[in-house]
């Protein structure tokens, strides 16, 4: 007998490794990086301007071939980097299977929005760190990202939003999350539990300081040490502010399958969630562009390490101090993030076209 099974496991060992050898092969494929100028450029990301400066760089643009091509594709998604060293822009097509691809949007805090959460008065800070800033957000929610999220829930594998915290009480009945999904009668029972909670806080803390004491030989270290540009700390907030259970803004339609990713779980909870849900490619949106959407939970520097991943370039919005609108900082912040990672734009994620006649362009019009 052992030397029957001996026999039979010389015979399927090369079997075996021919089988991982052909594994191996079928899963890299050589790359062909050739960069044709474009011709005709026009800007890109100016679909939305009073949010997002449009990129205007046509003297130096590129298309390269398709890279993500999945099988049986059915969603396209032009996309685009910046590269030094080829000095200049360089567009890609992809075709991505949309039941492998996944929307998430970065910290949609409902504050201000008319829930209950509020920004406390008379110097609190929270979110875009001002009441006008936060309601200017709030419509950027409703003039892209809603809209871009009902065009696409029936087709991607899931909408996801990250908030800050952990899964407590109260939004555990309002939101689907990794660990479970709340009835109907849950859902109602939490958005009552939620209005009750966020009402009974006050909203109140100091004011800022009327003197600040300074050393005589540097007063400028003393000055912002005591009045620094953001202090989001119990002082201005009120004791207790950020314990409140953060709802997801009242502008995103959440619908009862959506997915709700808290940050203090970590990463790897979500890295493995997803792909057990078979994600490998992430449309990631949200705010903001220049911290959250790049560092938190389901932050692009961590979800790059595992998926494809694309940021929407105007479905996001980066800080923007001293400055009335943020369209000028977020389009630095997504020109800074091109540098290692894809941009794309709600008008360049569609689906792809059903073959007839001549063979179209990949190339939106």
């Amino acid at each position: 007998m052992t030397g029957h099974v001996a026999r039979v496991v010389c015979l399927l060992l090369p079997l075996a490794l021919t089988t991982l050898v052909r594994a191996g092969e079928e899963s890299t494929r050589i790359y062909q990086n050739r960069l044709k100028p474009v011709t005709d450029p026009r800007p890109i990301l100016a679909d939305f301007p009073q949010f997002v400066e449009p990129v205007h760089e046509v003297a130096a643009r590129f298309e390269a071939p398709t890279l993500v091509d999945d099988p049986g594709a059915d969603l396209e998604v032009r996309a685009w980097r910046f590269s030094y060293n080829a000095r200049g822009i360089i567009e890609v097509p992809n075709r991505l299977r949309a039941d492998r691809t996944a929307v998430i949007v970065v910290h949609p805090w409902g504050i201000d929005d008319g829930q209950g959460w509020r920004t406390p008065e008379p110097a609190g800070v929270a979110f875009q760190c001002t009441p006008v800033k936060n309601r200017l957000v709030l419509d950027h929610a409703a003039t892209v990202i809603n809209p871009f999220l009902k065009a696409m829930r029936d087709r991607v594998r899931l909408v996801a939003y990250s908030l800050p915290g952990t899964e407590d009480p109260i939004r555990k009945k309002l939101y689907r999350s990794i660990h479970g999904q709340p009835s109907a009668h849950d859902r109602k029972q939490g958005q009552k539990e939620l209005e009750a909670k966020l009402a009974s806080f006050p909203y109140r803390g100091q004011a800022l300081p009327a003197t600040v004491t300074v050393s005589a030989e540097t007063p400028t270290l003393d000055y912002f040490q005591q009045f620094p540009g953001i202090d989001s700390g119990p002082g201005y907030e009120g004791r207790g502010f950020w314990e409140l259970p953060i709802p997801v803004m009242k502008p995103i339609e959440v619908a009862p399958r959506d997915v709700v990713i808290y940050d203090a779980e970590g990463y790897p909870l979500l890295r493995d969630f997803l792909k057990r849900e078979g994600v490998r490619h992430i449309l990631l949106a949200g705010y903001n562009t220049d911290m959250c959407v790049c560092a938190t939970t389901a932050g692009y520097k961590n979800l790059a390490r595992d998926f494809d991943v694309f940021l929407l370039g105007d479905a996001t919005i980066a800080t923007f101090p001293a400055q009335p609108t943020p369209r000028y900082a977020t389009n630095q912040a997504v020109c800074y993030a091109a540098l290692n990672l894809f941009i794309t734009q709600v008008s360049w994620v569609r689906p792809v076209p059903v073959p007839h006649g001549p063979e179209r362009s990949d190339r939106p019009r």
